[in-house]
């Protein structure tokens, strides 16, 4: 009976605690981290909505001026006193209709200006991605490095344990001294600050990376996953150039900057022209009956009021050129800066992927042998366990290393040209 309530019992917990079991099972990759941050980081949201808002100030920039509709009731006589024939007798009655003419395509000029601006927006929110999904990688390597290291730590104090517990039977059997036992199992605190450690990291990398996807999950059924590893393969430094040049937002918001400057000095010019308001007016007036006129009123250009913004535009295009360029040689730092580290990154993982870490793995086994067999001393054993432990950290943090000058490579660039 005992039994079968315990399995029952059992039985219930495992239900109850699968559903979380699950979630917690279901790590993320780049692709899907990526795609759930496009579609609920607020910040890339807000960027978007102000392209929306840029292309409603195009509709407002392509109105046409309204026409003016005026009535005009005059000569009513009210007052006694006054000719013999009723009130409303002699009534002028006027209806004018006037129109504001705009020339030189000033309408047209302020529709490009104002598209040139959305087409500004667009480029400057493609850069405010740019810059958050480096971020977002950023976020997403820290979390896969410290995945990685803890991992290597729970190795690395497993092994140790095992370690420990050959030497407590030879301690037991009289082979080693009660100090050296006792300083093998402080050592055991190097391994458990190590684990403690790397799992408070990783906690933290996780609880940022939800931050980035505006996602209340709980850390615990929260996890990322995808390969922790380098390659050696990249593009040339010029192939890689070409393609921040034509793909970097920020510099083609530079470009379109120029355009819109150009547009809005002439703009500025055509502002400096006169417009023509052109009238029609139909009217009664006792006794001539009816009528009908027509009428244009110019305005007279004695003084340029528009000189200041002629200028003010002509020397905009200037400073946006100067943007321009000092734009493109920041392309070329970023790029050659982030390539440079890439490559760096590549040259010291080399080396240790073909044989520190086969000979940190040798070293440490050879010691471990060689000192539960009396053939090592101690402070060998502790030195050669720091050693692989040294070697393998170092390995992974020169692959995180690798992967953010990776992703900082992407960033210069504009796109993924490195994975």
């Amino acid at each position: 009976m005992g039994t079968w309530k315990a399995r029952v019992s059992a039985g219930i917990f495992f239900v109850c605690a699968w559903p979380g079991a699950l979630a917690a099972q279901q790590a993320m990759t780049w692709q899907e981290v990526r795609a759930k941050f496009e579609a609920a980081n607020p910040s890339l949201r807000a960027g978007l909505l102000s392209i929306d808002e840029s292309r409603a100030a195009e509709i407002t920039a392509h109105l046409r001026p309204n026409a003016t509709l005026g009535v005009t009731a005059d000569q009513v006589n009210p007052f006694a006193g006054g000719p013999p024939h009723s009130t409303f007798g002699s009534l002028l009655s006027v209806a004018t209709l006037n129109y504001l003419h705009e020339r030189d395509h000033k309408r047209e000029l302020r529709t490009e200006s104002a598209k040139d601006a959305t087409l500004i927006t667009e480029s400057s929110t493609a850069d405010l991605k740019r810059n958050l999904l480096f971020n977002l990688r950023m976020a997403f390597v820290q979390a896969l490095r410290q995945k990685a290291v803890v991992k290597l730590a729970r190795e690395n104090l497993t092994y140790y344990d095992k370690v420990l517990g050959v030497n407590r039977d030879r301690f037991e059997a009289g082979a080693i001294a009660r100090v050296d036992l006792d300083r093998l199992e402080l050592q055991r605190v190097q391994y458990e600050s190590d684990l403690q450690t790397a799992e408070v990291s990783l906690r933290t990398a996780k609880i940022q990376l939800l931050a980035f996807l505006n996602d209340r999950t709980a850390v615990e059924q929260f996890d990322v996953t995808g390969p922790y590893e380098f390659s050696n393969e990249i593009a040339p430094l010029e192939e890689v150039r070409q393609l921040a040049m034509e793909g970097r937002p920020d510099l083609k918001a530079a470009v379109e900057s120029v355009e819109k400057a150009k547009t809005d000095h002439k703009l500025a010019v055509a502002n400096g022209s006169t417009d023509p308001t052109f009238g029609f007016d139909v009217g009664r007036n006792p006794p001539i009956d009816q009528y009908v006129g027509f009428s244009v009123n110019i305005p007279l250009r004695i003084f340029d009021r528009n000189q200041g913004e002629k200028a003010r535009t002509q020397i905009d295009i200037e400073r946006n050129e100067r943007v321009l360029e000092a734009a493109k040689a920041q392309v070329f730092s970023d790029v050659d800066s982030a390539y440079a580290a890439v490559t760096g990154a590549q040259i010291l993982l080399r080396p240790y992927k073909e044989r520190y870490l086969q000979q940190a793995v040798g070293v440490r086994d050879t010691i471990a042998f060689s000192y539960e067999h009396g053939a090592a001393s101690l402070l060998d054993f502790l030195n050669a366990q720091a050693d692989y432990r040294n070697i393998e950290l170092n390995y992974l943090n020169l692959i995180g290393t690798y992967l953010d000058a990776a992703n900082q490579l992407n960033l210069a660039v504009g796109r993924e040209v490195l994975p």
